[in-house]
């Protein structure tokens, strides 16, 4: 009977259902009436649109090297004929593309058809898809694409040119700066100005100018000097000998009257003084001045113009806190005539800190070739802290502490040559010598130590900077000299001297420097690690009376790279030394 009344209750069910009224609801807007079919495929276009390619893959091939020349296997040279593409086993270049970063973008395929007799390229062009998730939809900026072809200098674009890119090279021109230094600014109330490596030196009328070439060999008054940035420029000015007087660029005051701004942006001045004055004459002969306190301004005397600046050299002496303290300018003065139409002026600056000794390097960090090798002595307090390391040569030729042999003179006298010192130079094999005449009145003793200091001058270093820029507090960057004694007689003669009254007398130094290649393989630096002087003495026998001996006196210096295979090296994998908590895994375990 169940069975029988589930169809009716069914139908009750249906009807009740049926008869309920509707549910309340919210009025909702009338529809728009819908866009146009055009007006969707405008909207379409317009978010599907995007700039078309700069580049056209059909015509790109970066395996084209041969001008007006097929290349082998390269399938998209254009010089290459269908039966030169016949004579190909395989494309090089199966694919070129654009952009690698567009998501969607034009390929150029290249294949082989080798069932085809004979064989043929194939060419296709598809749309290439990037499969990466960060990748360019759509580019807006069209000059992003390519590099635009730079406009070529004409007679006629020249000066906007020369206005727009000229000064960007070096500085914007003095109009530009704001040279109203008492002007307060609220903003710069509690900053500290300092000059800054780079940073244009600052005067009172604009910048220090360090005259150099612009886009020709002209001289261009707008290169400012930079603060520890050391120059050194040669330009050539025009000049007229009758207006020689009214051009301001060859007077000393030109370069001397404004005063440098001892930190940017403020009121303490300082004077540049004139350090020295020389004077050079038509024929290059120089003469240094000995008053140097008078300005010496160009003049005309007997069709020749006077005082005309050839040279200026600066230099700044400067704190660590990055303020100038004193200027100093050098000058060397010439003479022009009437038929010269130019000059050649060259201008330097140097800087050095206060109380410091400038010291020149031969490199940085490594030896450069040709650069001299640094040499200097051990102090007396070491191994307590030293001051320096490089200490004072006694001889004026070996002011910077140089590594140096017996220089050689045209006549070959060794006694015309005493005193005379040449730098040894990195990476050069050098070798010098003279001639000495012996009679038999000379002694021994002072003859030995004559030769000794011919040789080695009167104070042989004790060591050299293993790099070009070892500083003098790195006792570790200076390797020690070591000296060997080597004797021309043999064993037979050495016995028979013995028991004869002999001299032995220096004849011959040899100094080997063993340097190696050190760090990196792709930019090694030189590193000296082992200095050896060797003294060679011979016996010099008593001469008979108003007799005389040539002896010959040599010096030599030999460079050996003693550098091993390089090799590849990797580090060793990290090691983990990891230790957990000990309730890491609580409540676990």
């Amino acid at each position: 009977m169940m069975a029988a009344l589930r169809p009716g209750a069914f139908l009750l069910l249906l009807l009740f259902f049926l008869l309920l009224p509707p549910p309340l609801r919210a009025e909702e807007p009338s529809p728009e009436p819908p866009a146009p079919p055009e007006d969707r495929a405008a909207a379409g276009e317009r978010l599907r649109s995007r700039p078309a390619p700069v580049t056209d893959v059909a015509k790109l091939c970066t395996c084209d090297l041969l001008v007006a020349q097929c290349d082998v296997n390269c399938c998209c040279d254009p010089d290459c004929s269908a039966a030169d593409f016949s004579l190909f086993t395989t494309c090089s270049v199966p694919i070129v593309t654009g952009d690698s970063r567009l998501c969607s973008q034009k390929a150029a395929v290249y294949s082989l058809d080798v069932k085809a007799n004979p064989p043929e390229r194939v060419f296709q062009l598809i749309d290439h898809v990037n499969p990466s998730v960060f990748c360019i939809h759509a580019t807006n900026y069209k000059q992003a694409l390519y590099f635009p072809s730079p406009e070529m200098p004409t007679p006629e674009n020249f000066d906007e040119l020369f206005k727009k890119f000229g000064s960007a090279a070096f500085s914007a021109e003095p109009e530009s700066w704001n040279l109203d230094s008492d002007a307060p600014n609220p903003s710069d109330a509690n900053e500290t100005y300092r000059y800054e490596y780079g940073v244009p030196i600052q005067t009172v009328d604009g910048f220090l100018r360090l005259p150099s070439p612009v886009v020709s060999s002209w001289c261009s008054d707008a290169n400012p000097a930079g603060f520890l940035v050391n120059q050194a420029t040669k330009c050539i000015r025009s000049v007229s000998v009758g207006k020689c007087g009214n051009i301001q660029a060859v007077s000393m005051l030109f370069y001397t009257n404004s005063s440098i701004l001892a930190v940017p942006k403020s009121s303490q001045m300082v004077n540049i003084t004139v350090q020295s004055v020389v004077i050079q004459s038509l024929n290059g002969m120089r003469t240094l001045l000995n008053s140097k306190d008078v300005l010496r301004h160009p003049m005309i005397l007997d069709e020749l113009c006077m005082n005309v600046v050839l040279g200026v050299s600066y230099h700044i002496t400067y704190t660590d806190a990055g303020e100038i303290i004193e200027a100093a300018a050098s000058f060397v003065l010439g003479a022009i005539n009437k038929e010269a139409l130019s000059v050649q002026q060259s201008f330097e600056i140097s800087f050095t800190q206060v109380n410091t000794k400038p010291v020149p390097l031969s490199g940085n960090p490594g030896y450069v070739a040709g650069l001299p090798v640094r040499a200097g002595f051990k102090p007396q307090r070491y191994p307590f802290p030293i001051a320096v390391l490089l200490s004072s040569l006694v001889v004026s030729t070996n002011t910077y502490g140089q590594l140096t042999i017996l220089q050689s003179t045209s006549n070959q006298d060794c006694l015309t040559a005493q005193g005379g010192r040449t730098p040894v130079l990195f990476g050069y094999n050098m070798i010098s010598g003279c001639k000495l005449r012996i009679t038999a009145a000379v002694k021994c003793q002072p003859l030995t130590q004559a030769l000794l200091d011919l040789l080695k001058g009167q104070s042989f270093p004790e060591y050299v900077a293993s790099f070009g820029n070892s500083q003098a507090e790195n006792v570790h960057d200076w390797v020690p000299i070591i000296h060997l004694q080597n004797s021309e007689q043999s064993d037979n003669e050495r016995i028979y001297n013995n028991f004869q009254s002999s001299c032995q007398i220096p004849v011959s130094l040899e100094i080997e420097v063993k340097w190696t290649k050190y760090g990196s393989l792709v930019n090694p630096q030189a590193r000296i690690v082992n200095v050896t002087a060797t003294t060679t003495t011979t016996t010099l026998k008593q001469l008979p009376s108003g007799r005389e001996r040539t002896i010959p006196i040599l010096s030599s210096v030999v460079f050996t790279d003693i550098s091993s295979p390089a090799e590849p090296g990797y580090k060793a994998w990290p090691t983990i030394n990891a230790k957990l908590p000990f309730d890491f895994f609580f409540p676990f375990v």
